[in-house]
């Protein structure tokens, strides 16, 4: 039964949109993404052991070149020993991995896999969450989080799926995931630019690069 919902992004006004395996999603009036309904979330458990059946192996030439748009764009602003942060880097940190190659110093950090909080308490010269901010329960508040853990001129780099309007989300792959909670549209970004206070925003493809 579909129920008033607000964007768990955004805080505007939601309408039923889908309803795929048993999990309800709602688009949003405002930003114009698709949440899943939360009362859909899986169980933690449920969700890691979801993420243990990942593939996720550093070394796989396939996975190193899917992570290699979001590597360049790294690469294209910072020099090796700049210090960053790979948050949600999952099992297999592939893009730390990468920059960890080339130089660059990352620490990581995931609730499920590397749950060490101390590197919270650090500044970072760039963040990457690479397939990481689809997952997110609370977009908005890890968004300000990870703005707060920027140095100044710090960089925020972002690797998801983007909906759009002419895509088919009946048949879009990306909703069958069902960690997958919310997918942003285009719109979505240029609203956590402004409440969060970025001051640049590109989107090329896949990667989403905010600037202090």
């Amino acid at each position: 039964m579909p129920r008033e919902i607000d964007c768990i992004l955004c805080r505007e006004k939601t309408y039923y949109f889908y309803r795929f395996t048993e999990k309800d999603y709602y688009r949003c009036s405002g930003c114009r993404s698709i949440m899943m309904d939360p009362f859909d979330y899986l169980p933690a458990a449920e969700e890691k052991k979801r993420y243990d059946q990942h593939k996720n192996d550093v070394n796989d030439p396939g996975y190193r070149e899917f992570a290699r748009p979001l590597v360049e764009k790294v690469l294209q602003k910072f020099t090796p020993g700049a210090v960053g942060l790979d948050y949600g880097a999952g099992p297999g940190p592939v893009s730390a991995v990468l920059l960890q190659g080339r130089g660059f110093k990352i620490a990581l950090y995931d609730p499920f896999y590397w749950n060490d909080r101390e590197v919270l308490d650090e500044q970072y010269e760039f963040i990457i969450c690479c397939e990481v901010i689809e997952h997110f329960y609370a977009p908005a508040r890890e968004f300000k989080f990870l703005r707060s853990l920027l140095k100044p001129h710090g960089s925020l780099y972002c690797m998801t799926e983007i909906y759009s309007d002419d895509l088919d989300f009946e048949r879009w792959y990306y909703k069958n995931d069902p960690t997958h909670v919310f997918f942003y549209h285009r719109q979505a970004f240029d609203w956590i630019r402004d409440e969060c206070g970025f001051s640049k925003l590109s989107v090329d493809k896949r990667v989403i690069h905010f600037e202090l």
